[in-house]
């Protein structure tokens, strides 16, 4: 074996003479000179099959015509020798064994070729491979020291390498990593252009993407990392995943893949196969993929289908989150199937018994059950009786009061109230409710809380031509008529005495239960045709002063606020007291009264319930006749009587 410093640089004569060397290679001059490459070298050397190919074409040129120092010699030249040098026996015996020791090392693979061969023992040196033939080589020690990814090297373990031309301590330099290298790079080209996968490690998290290891960096951009983007990329740090070559650039060593262009090719086969046994009517487990205001999107393995807000449950939802979450699996039905567009309809609610097949039976009309406020409406309250199950609480019938109120001042969501069942259609599924049916009508009631002549405190809440709504209480309205507000004034619109929210008092005239209306009055609290009443009585003589003349007669005011009616019957002129009887009366016309003059009456009729009072202005004058004709005779009487007491007293004295 010859010293290290005699050793011949593989190459170094003619670099074209190699089938394939990298560029390490023709840069080494000697062992001491040219160590075993760095990882970095070889990722050029990898990166650059131009040189490659260049050496290549050396090396077909020059076949045949060059051998390398370190080569057996060839059967030309042994013949050469044969002939030059005697032919005793012994020197033929040496030349037969020489010819056999290198037959083998003749038929070896070139510097720069993969070959297979064993590890047989691992020394501080590095490791020592079997290359067969009764040739070894050397993988040194700093080589897999510096692998990036750890080797697992062991004896017997078979193994490939790459010649690198040089020899050390009588061992021919090998490079485990090279061979792995440039087999990677065939493996990568290979699935490339047969447009096969290959399985890869995350090594590295970089802008824009990750880098993956399938025996070369290969760049992962993000968008090609999974059907839907992903938003933590550090997440897939040291995963082992599937990709594709999408992209390769041997010269500059750039490699791009996909893991997407698997999955959907992989989805495409599962979409064919889900597509070929996807029936209506089946129930199928599938993955919640997406979640929207109007229903989920399910994977079902390849295919994704829509489960609709309306089939997710048989109740009320609000919001589809509610029911469902990304990543939930779930069991669903399918309801209808289009295989030319590739749609597929779900339902999750057909998974339960449907609750409106007896809700007939179990809820009859008039029964009386609790339920939950669930949703507001303008027009009234949806109330939830069991699960799956709600109703309408029309706003008409929430409260007994007629006055308008918008639902959500009478009523919250997730309030718990007691509904009146009112109607039953399970065919459009609808149950009308009642609220106000459940408790006490209080309009039955209102005739005993306040009896006729009541006085109550209210609030005017409305103003009409004809009259003023009163709040008695929460709910319930009395009207005052027009008529009723004042004894004194004539009022003709309630705005002239009354304004919205005033408090005042009135007096309760009459309840209608079956109307639901009450009549209040307010000058009926200081009633003073009560205390004239009670003072007064048909046949009296009362003075009163005519506010008005009609055609009918007079009006005739008697006290403050009291007005008696003076018909046009019971008015003639006055006779006066030395009048005799013969002579004809006035005529019957209220022009015989004048406005504003004051005139004795006599009542002929009142009426406590009405407030009427008849008076009679003939009938005072009659009165009056008879109290002159009264007097006069009581003073006639009384002159006689005063002569006959002066005869008498003369005749007496005599």
């Amino acid at each position: 074996m010859c010293p290290e410093s005699e050793i011949p640089v593989a190459g170094s004569a003619d670099p074209s003479s190699h089938e394939e060397s990298l560029p390490e290679e023709k840069t080494a001059q000697t062992v001491e000179a040219a160590p075993a490459s760095t990882p970095e070298q070889d990722a050029v050397a990898a990166a650059s099959p131009e040189t490659t190919a260049a050496n290549d074409a050396g090396a077909a040129e020059s076949n045949g015509t060059h051998t390398a120092p370190d080569a057996p010699a060839s059967e030309a030249t042994l013949a050469a020798t044969e002939g030059e040098t005697s032919a005793d026996s012994a020197e033929s015996i040496e030349m037969d064994q020489l010819l056999d020791q290198y037959s083998a090392p003749q038929q070896a693979p070139h510097e720069g070729e993969i070959e297979s061969g064993r590890i047989v023992a691992i020394t501080e040196l590095g490791v020592v491979v079997d290359l067969g033939g009764k040739t070894e080589g050397l993988i040194p020690a700093a080589e897999v020291a510096e692998a990036e990814v750890p080797i697992q090297l062991d004896p017997g373990q078979p193994i490939e390498v790459l010649r690198t031309g040089d020899r050390k301590d009588g061992y021919v330099i090998l490079s485990h990593l090279r061979a792995r290298r440039r087999r990677a790079w065939a493996n990568i080209e290979k699935a490339y252009r047969e447009k096969t996968s290959l399985k890869g490690r995350v090594v590295d998290h970089i802008k824009g993407g990750l880098v993956v290891e399938i025996g070369a960096r290969a760049f992962l951009p993000a968008s090609q990392l999974d059907l839907r983007p992903v938003q933590n990329l550090d997440s897939w740090k040291d995963q082992e995943i599937e990709v594709r070559v999408v992209k390769l650039n041997r010269k500059r060593g750039n490699v791009v893949v996909s893991r997407r262009a698997v999955l959907e090719l992989n989805l495409e086969a599962d979409r064919k196969k889900l597509m070929d046994s996807l029936a209506e009517g089946q129930v199928r487990r599938g993955l919640v993929k997406n979640v929207t205001g109007y229903g989920a999107f399910i994977d079902l393995g390849g295919l994704d289908g829509l489960l609709h807000v309306t089939d997710m449950s048989w109740g009320r939802v609000t919001s589809p989150s509610e029911i469902v979450r990304p990543g939930d699996e779930v069991e669903v039905q399918v309801l209808k199937f289009d295989r030319a567009k590739m749609r597929v309809s779900l339902g999750l609610k057909q998974m339960q018994p449907d609750p409106w097949a007896s809700v007939a039976a179990r809820f009859t009309v008039g029964s009386r059950i609790p339920g939950k406020v669930i949703g507001l409406v303008d027009y009234g309250a949806f109330v939830e009786i069991e699960p799956g199950i709600e109703g309408l609480v029309h706003v008409s019938e929430m409260t007994w009061s007629k006055r308008k109120q918008h639902p959500s001042k009478l009523l919250k969501p997730g309030d718990d109230v007691e509904v009146v069942v009112l109607g039953v259609d399970s065919a459009e599924r609808r149950i009308s409710l009642g609220m106000k049916q459940a408790q006490t009508d209080p309009w039955l009631t209102l005739a005993g809380k306040y009896p006729v002549g009541t006085v109550v405190t209210g609030r005017v809440r409305n103003l009409t031509d004809f009259g003023a709504f009163v709040e008695i209480e929460e709910g319930f309205d009395g009207l005052v008529h027009v008529s009723d507000i004042s004894w004194t004034s004539r009022v003709k619109n309630p705005a002239e005495l009354l304004k919205k929210g005033d408090t005042i008092q009135a007096k309760v005239l009459k309840i209608d239960a079956t109307g639901r209306r009450v009549s209040l009055g307010i000058k009926q609290v200081n009633d003073i045709w009560s205390n004239w009443f009670t003072a007064h009585k048909v046949g009296e003589l009362v003075h009163g002063r005519v506010s008005r003349l009609t055609t009918f007669g007079a009006f005739v005011e008697l006290a403050d606020g009291i007005e008696g009616l003076c018909h046009i019957s019971e008015i003639e002129g006055r006779r006066k007291p030395d009048q005799p009887q013969s002579q004809p009366r006035g005529g019957k016309s209220p022009d015989q009264l004048h406005v504003g003059q004051d005139y004795d009456f006599k009542i002929v009729k009142m009426s406590s319930d009405q407030h009427k009072i008849g008076l009679s202005y003939r009938g005072a004058q009659k009165q009056a006749e008879r109290r002159e004709v009264e007097e006069y005779r009581s003073s006639k009487s009384s002159a006689t009587a005063t002569i006959g007491d002066a005869i008498m007293a003369k005749r007496e004295m005599l």
